[in-house]
């Protein structure tokens, strides 16, 4: 097999032009398959790093819920009512919704994602939230995420600054006492976190005692799993329980496949592979045709025809190799590019890289298993 390789890239480079049309095909198609599969890997972090940083074993929502964009609220009485089993330790509502945010810059107004919380406990592992509960107990203050997208204002610039920070959210006026770090989402481009007081205060239309998301933390030694089922049998049947991953992956799944952008995401990728194959079957194919008279000689003198199918697939190969390295060379630019303008986690990952690799060689090879068909046309006794 090593034998034949300087045979396919001897084909391969005589034609230079052909060959750089060639790679600039498979480099596009690797940078298509890239940028699909890292904004959608993209879309699925990035709406579950609230639900990662939930400090608790269990979660409780609505069964109407679907994601954290079109939550319902429910009784938080069914959430203390978990307290009645032995396994619980404690348990802490949550209020979630939106609200109009006011540039305080601009006066333009943008809806942000509003997290009411008990500030007696920190529900949330996120930088920040710990050292700044006490804050938010004071009358209209607010945490703002630091990685909110720039629409908002330069509101962390100002605070770190040493400024006093106000502006509107739904027409009341509120102070950003302190920066927390989410990051923006597919589902919200800014967020904040307060008290459940100045939640019900933001939102004076909403009921007290009427959340979003209930968080249960068990003694230590509990099965998660096994709670989960008794309090599905406890519980009435208008609430949904999770374990953490389980809620995890509730959200997950909403956005891959109940959205038409997780749909639209994995078409990309499907378009970007098949415009690939296309492309370099259309190369060897040609490279075929040129060279019949040649093959039919090789046959002539006593090469077998899985000699020559070995030696088409071998020059696809390498075109997969050299078109992929500079498709993950332009990939890494775009994707620190579309992390700086979209304040998303669309970062490379090593799973993505040897994925699309996979996918290039898989591209190629089916292309040039397409493209030597037309060997079994180079019969020596045709061509002379």
């Amino acid at each position: 097999m090593l034998g034949k390789i300087p045979l396919a890239w001897l084909q391969l480079k005589r034609e230079k032009t052909r060959l750089a049309v060639a790679l600039a095909g498979i480099a596009f198609a690797d940078i298509l398959m890239f940028m699909q599969l890292g904004f959608q890997d993209s879309l699925y972090f990035s709406n579950v790093r609230l639900h990662t940083s939930l400090r608790c074993d269990i979660v409780l929502i609505n069964r109407q819920s679907s994601a954290l964009l079109l939550m319902k609220s429910f009784s938080q009485r069914r959430l203390y009512k978990a307290l009645d089993l032995p396994a619980v330790e404690s348990v802490h509502p949550i209020y979630v919704d939106y609200a109009s945010w006011k540039n305080p810059v601009t006066g333009t107004y943008r809806n942000i994602l509003v997290l009411g919380i008990k500030p007696e406990f920190n529900p949330f592992d996120l930088p920040g939230v710990q050292d700044n509960l006490n804050k938010i107990k004071l009358s209209d203050v607010v945490l703002f995420d630091r990685s909110s997208r720039k629409e908002y204002g330069p509101i962390t610039e100002e605070f770190e600054q040493g400024k006093n920070v106000t502006t509107e959210v739904r027409r009341r006026r509120i102070k950003v006492g302190g920066l927390f770090t989410l990051g923006a989402s597919f589902g919200a481009d800014g967020n904040l976190i307060t008290s459940d007081i100045n939640f019900l205060r933001l939102f004076n239309n909403r009921q007290e005692g009427l959340i979003e998301i209930g968080l249960i933390r068990l003694k230590p030694g509990s099965d998660p799993n096994a709670v989960v089922q008794t309090l599905k049998n406890y519980l009435p049947q208008d609430i949904k329980v999770f374990t953490k991953q389980e809620y995890i992956d509730f959200e997950r799944n909403f956005w891959a496949s109940s959205t038409a952008i997780g749909f639209i995401f994995t078409l990309g990728t499907i378009m970007g592979f098949i415009v690939g194959t296309v492309i370099v079957y259309q190369i060897l194919y040609t490279e075929v045709a040129d060279h019949l008279a040649e093959y039919a000689t090789l046959k002539a003198i006593g090469y077998t025809q899985k000699y020559l199918l070995v030696v088409i697939l071998q020059e696809a190969v390498i075109l997969a190799f050299l078109g992929y390295i500079p498709g993950l060379a332009v990939a890494m630019f775009l994707y620190q590019t579309a992390r700086q303008a979209t304040l998303l986690p669309v970062f490379m990952s090593f799973n993505r890289v040897v994925m699309v690799l996979i996918l290039t060689i898989l591209m190629c090879f089916i292309s040039g298993a397409i493209a030597v068909r037309k060997l079994s046309a180079a019969d020596p006794a045709d061509i002379f």
